[in-house]
This record gives structure tokens, C-alpha cells and sequence, in this order.
């Protein structure tokens, strides 16, 4: 017998022969050929090769193979059942089935899974679940150029019984189904194990329609899981729209079963995401959970130093500075995993000014897509502008929703300093805090302004009145004059406009006003 490829499938890896190397990109047929070594056919782009040249997904570590994933994708439910293509082989009448077949589309599609005229033979799948599939192997050059190598190549198998140990029968049966009549028949519990066989066969429409079927069935449960396999079979289509779902459903996807399973390269991916719309201790949280679950699958103690091990490079992009001092004494300052020079420059961080640096990224995550806007409010900028505990504050209203992310602030006119500030938005009506930051800000001592963010995008709901405060501590600053009252931002993209009103807020205030004073940008999403 020829061995189509042997050892482990998508779920197991063995390396006893010479691995072939992957196939140039864009040379399908020369590449299939070049890599076919006893009818073994190339690996897709993004796999690995196993013993004697069988294309292993799941050698890149991780959440494992095809199957692990079925059943995320299986819990929707949706597109059909758990089978792929009937197994039953064909045994009508030899004699004269031609004339009951008018069509070539007929007669291909009576060929499938049939004894009639096969002059080849695959021995899919191991042990007891394995089939022994009848095909033709006209017809399955026609449509694989993988196929095509394997039989007519320089290197062709005159064998006509060729083992596939790494296919699944039901996906490899799906493969034949499409092969010879265009149908396509997958469902939630085999369309992972057809992706692998689409991929390693090179029959990229039956590749299209298993994507689009996945696609289909992302839900926040399982966007992890499918995010996985998406980056395993390099289907970048795929995994942004995984990485998308994960954005706007940040909670309800780490809550998941499935993120626990995810691997290390995975978890980085998401974790240097600026979209990710959770709190970052929820975040973190959701890390040491992850970190439990691999120590365990590497048999290692569930321990502080054991987590912090196999987080490696994850654990520098969790951004602790975005956390509450109270955040972070009760959980991540507590749990062991971070280093007592790191919980101290931390505390640090959250109680000094000026701030001390930190290993960890301070840049907030804003769970919003599209481009950064501002706005600037001052058409003239002047100097020596006080400060004395006491807010300066605008009140403002917009014509749409919007997400306000940030202000921009004037510094020194002292040259370098460091300001120690806290901004604030309210809902003017309620006196209601939707937005803070206790933070600062170094300045050069040029007439610029310099950006303060929020540590979470503050929802700004259209024809509704707020409060933008900021309390500074330093030197006399800059200030705007000639401010105006309406200020209209238009998209040079798609030309929408977003018109800011201002007015003056009553009540403590150190000064600002519409005409003249601190806070001169907003910076904002729509």
C-alpha cells in the first residue's frame, strides 16, 4: 500500500521520515508535485508536516485539532447536522446506469463513493473508525492539483490502495462529495476536519464555503476557539473577524470555555489589542485563569512562580497602570505572579506624581474602531494661567453619539514640568461622574497642548449636557482666548459632521469659560 501520510491526523504529530519542504506560494500544481513523496500530498500554508509528508495542523500546539473545535461551533447549531456524506457505498446495477443519468453532473455524481469503474482505493482514518472509500482517479486529478501530483506526477503512486491515517472518513468523504458534484455537506461537527482536508488537498472553493460556514456560526463562545483555528489554517479573513467579536464581546469570550484552551500565541494576539472593551483587572483575571489551565496541561504545579512561567511574554501586556489603586491591591498586587519590584513601582505609579515609570503599557484600550477625531475650541493661545485647587470647567453638548477618550490640556510656560491632574466628565443634570483619571503629564514648555486620556472611552449621548473638568497642580500655564461657542468637526472620509456647543459652567470653577481657559481639545471616536 502507498501511505497518503501516517502518524498522528489533526490531532498528532510523528516524525520519523525526512520532512519535504512547504510548497512555493503560488505554484500549486509544480508545488503539490515537489512535495508528494509515496503519494503523500503537501501540507497548506500555515501547517506542518508529520510523518512521511502528511499536513498536521495541530503540530503548532495550542487547542488542538479539527475535532477540539467542533464542538464550539457545534453548540450553534445552525447549517445542518453532525455527518458529513453518507457512507454507504453504491452497488447499483453495473449495466446500462448510464442511460437513467442525462447529465454529466448526473453521471459524476453517481461515480461518488461507488465501486463503478474506481480504480483506486483510500484507507481513511485509524482503528476501528477507519473506511476504505473507492475513488477514480481522473476525477480526482481534475479537481486537485494535490490529486493530480499524487497520480500523474514525476513522483506518481502506482499503488491503488493508499492509507490516510490523518483524515477524518466523514471529511474526506465531504471532499469526494464536492469533488464530483459541487455539493457541499458540512455541519457543525465536520467542518473542521473538512477545513484540514480542503487545506491539504488544495481545493480552495471547498476551503471558501467551510469559512463562510464558519463565519456564519461565530458567536462570542466560541470566537476563541475559532480564532484559533483560523490562525492555524491561515485564514486571516477569519481570524479578524474573530479578533472583531472578541473586541465587542471582550467579557462574554473570556468567560468562555473555550479561552482556557487557546495557546500562548493566541493569548499575545489579543492581549496587544487597543479594542479590547473590558476592565483591565476582569482582564487579568481572565490571564490567571488561562494560566491555571496550561500548567496543568504542561503537568506543571499550579503555582505563582508556574504561572508567571507560562505567561511569559502575556503577562507584560496586561496594563495594570489602566487599574484602580483599589483594583490593583486587591487582585494583581496580591496574586503572587507579579515581582515585589513590580507590585512597588506599581503602587508607585498610582500614588505619586510625577509618575514613575513603569515596565507595564499605560496606553488605554478603546473598544472603538474608525479614526481618532479632536476638536480644538481656542483660536489664540496666551500666557500665565493659574492654578489653585479648584476645577476648570466647560459644559458641553454634541449633536451625536460619541465616545470622548481624552482632553488636551496646555502645560508650563516655564519651560519642562510635570503636572499632576484629575479630569473628570459629569452628567451636568444628575451631577453623576461618568469618567475619571487621576493622573499627569509632562510638558516642554511650548504653547502646545498635551493629551490626558481616560482609562475608559465615557459614552457622550447626543443633546444631552456634560461637564468637562480638569483640576491641574503646577506652574502657571498657557490658556486659550477667542474661544467659540460651536465647533463642527467633519470626517474627511465620509463627511459627517459632529457639532460641539459650549457653554460656561457655573458653580466652582477656576476661570474657564467658552471665551477664554484651560481644557482647549476634546478628543474623541464617533
Amino acid at each position: 500500500m502507498a501511505a497518503g501520510g501516517s502518524g498522528g491526523g489533526p490531532g498528532g504529530l510523528s516524525s520519523s521520515c525526512p520532512q519535504p519542504p512547504p510548497p512555493p506560494p503560488g505554484n500549486g500544481a509544480a508545488a503539490a508535485a515537489a512535495a508528494c513523496t509515496n503519494g503523500a500530498p503537501p501540507s497548506p500554508p500555515g501547517l506542518t508536516y508529520n510523518q512521511c509528508g502528511a499536513a498536521n495542523p495541530a503540530a503548532s500546539g495550542g487547542a488542538g485539532g479539527p475535532a477540539a473545535a467542533a464542538a464550539a461551533v457545534g453548540a450553534a447549531g445552525a447549517g445542518g447536522g453532525a455527518g458529513g456524506p453518507g457512507g454507504a457505498l453504491q452497488r447499483e446495477p453495473v449495466y446500462n446506469w448510464q442511460a437513467t443519468k442525462p447529465t454529466v453532473q448526473e453521471r459524476f455524481a453517481f461515480l461518488f463513493n461507488n465501486e463503478v469503474l474506481s480504480d483506486v482505493h483510500f484507507l481513511v482514518g485509524k482503528g476501528r473508525g477507519s473506511q476504505r472509500i473507492p475513488a477514480h482517479r481522473f476525477v480526482l486529478a481534475v479537481g486537485s492539483a494535490v490529486f493530480d501530483a499524487m497520480f500523474n506526477g514525476g513522483m506518481a503512486t502506482t499503488s491503488t490502495e493508499i492509507e490516510l491515517p490523518d483524515v477524518e472518513p466523514a471529511a474526506f468523504l465531504a471532499l469526494l462529495k464536492f469533488l464530483y458534484s459541487d455539493e457541499v455537506q458540512i455541519g457543525p461537527e465536520t467542518v473542521m476536519t473538512t477545513l484540514y482536508t480542503a487545506k491539504k488537498y488544495a481545493v480552495p472553493a471547498l476551503e471558501a464555503h467551510c469559512v463562510e460556514f464558519l463565519k456564519k456560526n461565530l458567536r462570542a463562545d466560541n470566537a476563541f476557539m475559532l480564532l484559533t483555528q483560523a490562525r492555524l489554517f491561515d485564514e486571516p479573513q477569519l481570524a479578524s473577524l474573530c479578533l472583531e467579536n472578541i473586541d465587542k464581546n471582550t467579557s462574554d469570550a473570556i468567560n468562555a470555555e473555550g479561552f482556557t484552551d487557546i495557546d500562548l500565541d493566541t493569548l499575545v494576539a489579543v492581549l496587544e489589542r487597543d479594542t479590547l472593551g473590558i476592565r483591565e483587572v476582569r482582564l487579568f483575571n481572565a490571564v490567571v485563569r488561562w494560566s491555571d489551565a496550561e500548567c496543568q496541561r504542561q503537568q506543571l504545579q499550579v503555582i505563582p512562580e508556574n504561572k508567571r512561567k507560562v505567561l511569559g511574554k502575556a503577562l507584560s501586556l496586561i496594563r495594570f497602570p489602566l487599574m484602580t489603586i483599589e483594583e490593583f491591591a486587591a487582585g494583581p498586587a496580591q496574586s503572587g505572579i507579579l515581582t515585589d519590584r513590580e507590585v512597588v513601582s506599581l503602587f508607585l505609579h498610582f500614588t505619586v506624581n510625577p509618575k514613575p515609570r513603569v515596565e507595564f503599557i499605560d496606553r488605554p484600550r478603546c473598544c472603538l474602531r474608525g479614526k481618532e477625531c479632536s476638536i480644538s475650541r481656542f483660536q489664540q493661545v496666551e500666557s500665565r494661567w493659574g492654578y489653585s485647587g479648584t476645577s476648570d470647567r466647560i459644559r458641553f453638548s454634541v449633536n451625536k453619539r460619541i465616545f470622548v477618550v481624552g482632553f488636551g490640556l496646555y502645560g508650563s510656560i516655564h519651560g519642562p514640568t510635570d503636572y499632576q491632574v484629575n479630569i473628570q466628565i459629569i452628567h451636568t443634570d444628575s451631577n453623576t461622574v461618568l469618567g475619571q483619571n487621576d493622573t499627569g503629564f509632562s510638558c516642554d514648555g511650548s504653547s502646545n497642548t498635551f493629551r490626558v486620556m481616560f482609562k475608559e472611552p465615557v459614552e457622550i449621548l447626543p443633546n444631552v449636557n456634560y461637564t468637562a473638568c480638569a483640576t491641574l497642580k503646577g506652574p502657571d500655564s498657557h490658556y486659550g482666548t477667542k474661544g467659540l461657542r460651536k465647533v463642527i468637526h467633519e470626517s474627511p472620509t465620509t463627511g459627517a459632521k459632529t457639532c460641539f456647543t459650549f457653554c460656561y459652567a457655573a458653580g466652582n470653577n477656576n476661570g474657564t469659560s467658552v471665551e477664554d481657559g484651560q481644557i482647549p481639545e476634546i478628543i474623541f471616536y464617533t
